[in-house]
């Protein structure tokens, strides 16, 4: 890909930013004709057949052959190069780090799962970051110049346009994109991870014609993501939904940032795993118990994986934590009247343990008129949705409008 472009999108040049809008109708529509984007973009057919010229040469685009229609001349269809550019993903969850190579058409071509990591808010942790990406990087058989961007998703508080994380990484006066590009010799973006798995739904999961939706992610801690009007919602500074911090209950349990109260205390991974262990501890029974008794640690998976095996116990206190959480998601869609409600996040590959309650409490304390209009289902991408979604956001976020 010629870089110079880049430069040129940077500058604001109005022969790029019509280039720029033709790529990001590719990545919105796929493959299309001549005609077709000429109609979109409000351009005549020269114009859009001399840009699209000078595109292939550039290598953004590629000539696919003839489109088959029904009479007349076949016109040829157009759509995005897959080996001009690539986009590297990161996602950083409580344990793991997630990693994935994507082309320049959204095609995932490489992905490492679960590598091992220690997310704390640490010089350690952060200098390990850079050795788990610096690794993934050196493993991959592509041309490395043609990295255009490398997406970092981060629970907490995010500004994606400032480049500062400050719940994470936070541990000087500059911003955690300028540290990470100066380390790593590319193009940085950070953004939420919650958001980084609502535009991943968006773009290539169960969302199909909606562009009002809310996802709910429940892993270790509680989030939403919001499109308005297809359009990724972040705030004034990027912090946009931290539903899980809305102060609910009148409980002494300390959240994690610092408050007592909140939501995520009693409706999350957090609260399930908590739940858990003092039930155990207490006499109750489970299939964990083992576990639990020889010290051995128990993840939010291992409940899930109780669950899914129908173990009394893990499926009481999802009953209990959906019939919560569903609460004040009727909520939501008493405020927002979204079309679709995404459950998401580790918490979602549970099923209908934790869709169905959820579902019950929405139907009983929401508008009847309102939540008809909203449906309730769970993510397509499940596990895959922080990882996917990352990947698209680094191409995003250099083609965006």
């Amino acid at each position: 890909m010629n870089k110079n472009f880049i430069q040129e999108i940077a500058k604001g040049t109005k022969n790029a930013l019509i280039k720029k809008k033709i790529i990001n109708y590719y990545i919105n529509n796929g493959n299309s004709t001549i005609p077709d984007l000429s109609k979109e973009l409000n351009l005549s057919i020269p114009t859009i057949t001399k840009l699209i010229t000078e595109m292939c040469a550039e290598e953004f685009l590629t000539d696919y052959g003839k489109l088959e229609t029904s009479g007349g001349r076949y016109p040829n269809l157009y759509g995005l190069n897959p080996d001009s550019g690539y986009f590297i993903g990161v996602d950083i969850k409580k344990f793991t780090i997630d990693l994935a190579l994507m082309n320049f058409k959204g095609e995932m071509l490489d992905l490492q799962k679960n590598v091992p990591f220690s997310s704390q808010n640490t010089t350690e942790s952060f200098e390990n970051l850079i050795v788990i990406i610096q690794s993934f990087i050196n493993s991959l058989t592509i041309n490395l110049e043609k990295i255009l961007n490398i997406n970092i998703s981060i629970s907490g508080r995010v500004n994606t346009d400032s480049g500062y994380s400050y719940s994470l990484f936070y541990l000087e006066e500059r911003s955690l994109t300028d540290i990470l590009a100066e380390r790593l010799g590319y193009a940085i973006s950070i953004d939420n991870d919650t958001r980084a798995m609502t535009y991943g739904e968006y773009m290539v999961g169960n969302v199909k014609n909606e562009s009002n939706i809310i996802f709910i992610n429940i892993s270790w801690g509680l989030a939403v993501g919001i499109i308005i009007d297809g359009k990724l919602y972040q705030g004034k500074s990027g912090f946009a939904g931290e539903f899980g911090h809305i102060n609910v209950f009148d409980n002494e349990i300390l959240c994690h940032c610092g408050k007592k109260g909140c939501l995520e205390t009693e409706a999350s991974g957090l609260a399930i795993h908590r739940t858990l262990l003092e039930r155990i501890n207490a006499g109750a029974n489970s299939i964990l118990l083992k576990k639990e008794k020889s010290h051995t640690p128990i993840f939010l998976e291992d409940i899930i994986d109780a669950v899914n095996k129908e173990d009394v116990l893990c499926i009481d206190i999802f009953e209990e934590v959906g019939q919560k959480l569903g609460r004040q998601i009727a909520g939501l869609i008493n405020i927002f009247n979204p079309e679709l409600v995404i459950i998401g996040g580790t918490v979602s590959l549970s099923g209908d343990y934790i869709l169905q309650p959820i579902k019950s409490a929405v139907r009983k304390y929401s508008l009847n008129l309102v939540n008809k209009d909203s449906n309730i289902i769970l993510s397509k991408l499940k596990d895959k949705g922080g990882i996917v979604g990352s990947c698209l956001l680094a191409r995003r976020r250099i083609f965006e409008e």
